[in-house]
């Protein structure tokens, strides 16, 4: 079969692209790349669907950038040639970090900027005077550049891609991008990338594509049974809790893990309560700066941490939802539609991020829809790499759960998501410290590590730093403010003694103990060594050991000689 596939040289590439690609590894392109390149090298509209991880970024970013390199061989006049679309800061980010890795070899002649941060318009201006040849943003910030007349598209655009396409609508752009629309050219050639189809990207469809290529290249959204294991586990609220304290403490699930919730009071409720047990995790908050959040994956990028927890879209589009635990309480609702102001809705991270390595994926709460589940769960098994799902359904979430199998049957009618066959009677010997590691974690202690964090980034904050030169005191009121403590750890539930662990594990799961087991062995044969030695050497001068004391004798024959 591979011998049947094009590869990247064969499809009239620029030298200078197909030397960037090798330098990136890629040996031949995904299906979706061996797909869509040719056919958008051709000029044709594109409605893609492929599953996250496929490579989808990449199979329009080539075909821009090819299109771009030969437009200038004839044309040299600068001029901004492609936009990018996205619905997050985020992926705009990691869309901008792929084009310059694929310009590497050709960046003089294809520029790209990155408008979807926070920055001040009048800030991001001179970068648009310079007219990149592609520009990446959210609908929002690129209109809003459109309006401030910083950015003019009107007479030289010639490609429009729309990544994450089914997300748009739902992050409330599909006004802005309407409006966008008017700015543009009458004749360009259009991307629609998606992980699933809808009705917000069929609608899409009517209002940029003409006559499309419609590729819908994998039956499945997610890769099959092989590559990904998905997992479910009914239990409720605080079972919850003790499974995945004993899940990560024992071990039992290794690699990178990334661990989603219904909002982000309860990640910092579940990063609280692991740190009782000195299980170190972070939180990805959506009321943090974009440059801090992506400061935050890049740890998690390089191993900094094992285990993120976050939240995805679905409850920054409806900023007002509660936790599910939380559902029929009014001063809890209340108080979510105050917070939901300050949370930032061009965030989403079960969608387009670029979570690398990752090896499991727990789903704390189960998401509210198919396509949300589909976009966490394909945060694993990208490429060719292998990936477990692991979701933890309470009573509530029944429903939920049989619209994904629903959604998920395969051809033989078996569900994907097969019962987790763990025996929680097992456990039952860490309940108490479970219960003890909670009541540590009240709502006070949520409240104070959410502004511990906040507290950090204004102190950290390059634009506040003016302010604090200008008003010292201020910033030593901030400074000397009364300490935060988060939550009382208390340092015994650190240790799990071997009695509670169960005894079908206690050979595999604490490699520790056997680690140092093996350590006692070795020193002593070491000690041992050295005390043989010094015994043969000290033979008969221990009086302790001889009970002969020679000591005297000899002073008393000194002094009868003197």
């Amino acid at each position: 079969m591979a011998a049947d596939r094009v590869q990247f040289h064969e499809m009239g590439l620029d030298d200078r692209l197909l030397k960037a690609v090798a330098d990136l590894g890629w040996s031949q392109p995904t299906l979706i790349q061996e797909k869509a390149i040719p056919l958008a090298l051709e000029g044709k509209d594109l409605l893609a669907r492929a599953r996250t991880g496929s490579g989808k970024t990449a199979a329009y970013a080539v075909p821009v950038i090819q299109r771009i390199l030969a437009s200038k061989q004839s044309v040299r006049e600068q001029d901004v040639r492609a936009l990018i679309l996205v619905p997050t800061k985020e992926l705009g980010q990691q869309v901008q970090v792929m084009v310059r890795q694929l310009t590497a070899f050709c960046s003089r002649d294809v520029r790209v900027a990155d408008i979807s941060g926070k920055a001040d318009l009048s800030a991001q201006r001179p970068i648009l005077m310079e007219k990149p040849d592609i520009v990446v943003g959210t609908p929002s910030r690129v209109l809003a550049h459109l309006n401030a007349q910083n950015l003019f598209l009107h007479s030289s655009l010639e490609m429009l891609v729309v990544d994450e396409a089914d997300l748009l609508f739902s992050f409330g752009f599909e006004a802005d991008l309407k409006n966008l629309l008017c700015h543009l050219p009458k004749i360009y050639q259009s991307f629609l990338m998606s992980a699933t189809f809808t009705e917000d990207v069929q609608a899409l469809k009517e209002l940029l594509l003409h006559n499309p290529v419609i590729l819908k290249l994998q039956g499945s959204q997610l890769p099959d049974s092989s590559q990904l294991q998905q997992y479910s586990i009914k239990c409720e609220e605080e079972d919850k809790f003790l499974l995945i304290y004993t899940l990560l403490r024992l071990r039992l699930v290794q690699g990178k893990t990334l661990v989603f919730v219904g909002s982000v009071e309860r990640s910092y409720r579940l990063k609280l309560f692991l740190e009782q047990f000195g299980i170190p995790a972070c939180v990805l908050n959506s009321e943090l700066p974009v440059h801090s959040r992506c400061h935050i994956i890049t740890q998690f990028n390089q191993g900094f941490y094992d285990y993120i927890i976050a939240t995805d879209e679905q409850s920054l589009v409806d900023p007002t939802a509660a936790p599910q635990t939380s559902a029929g309480k009014g001063k809890k609702k209340k108080s979510a539609e105050k917070g939901g102001k300050t949370k930032d809705k061009e965030f989403g991270v079960s969608r387009g991020v670029d979570f690398q390595n990752v090896s499991s994926v727990l789903n704390f709460d189960f998401p509210p829809t198919v396509e949300s589940y589909i976009h966490r769960v394909g945060r694993t098994a990208r490429a060719d790499n292998p990936g477990t799902a692991l979701s933890f359904i309470s009573h509530t979430e029944l429903g939920l759960l049989s619209e994904v199998e629903e959604a998920l049957t395969g051809e033989n009618s078996e569900s994907v998501l097969k019962p987790y066959k763990f025996k929680m009677d097992e456990i039952e010997g860490f309940r108490y410290r479970c219960r003890d590691a909670m009541r540590s974690v009240t709502k006070q202690a949520v409240r104070e590590a959410r502004l511990k964090e906040i507290k950090q980034e204004l102190l950290n904050s390059e634009k506040l730093k003016t302010y604090f030169e200008d008003n010292p005191r201020d910033l030593q009121l901030l400074r000397h403010d009364k300490d935060l403590h988060p939550a009382v750890i208390k340092p015994h539930l650190k240790n799990v003694p071997e009695y509670l662990i169960p005894t079908t594990l206690r050979g595999t799961v604490n490699p520790l103990l056997a680690r140092r087991k093996r350590k006692r062995i070795i020193k002593s044969k070491v000690e041992g060594a050295m005390k043989s030695g010094f015994k043969k050497n000290m033979k008969g001068k221990n009086p302790l050991r001889s009970f002969k004391y020679s000591g005297g004798r000899n002073r008393k024959e000194k002094t009868g000689q003197s």
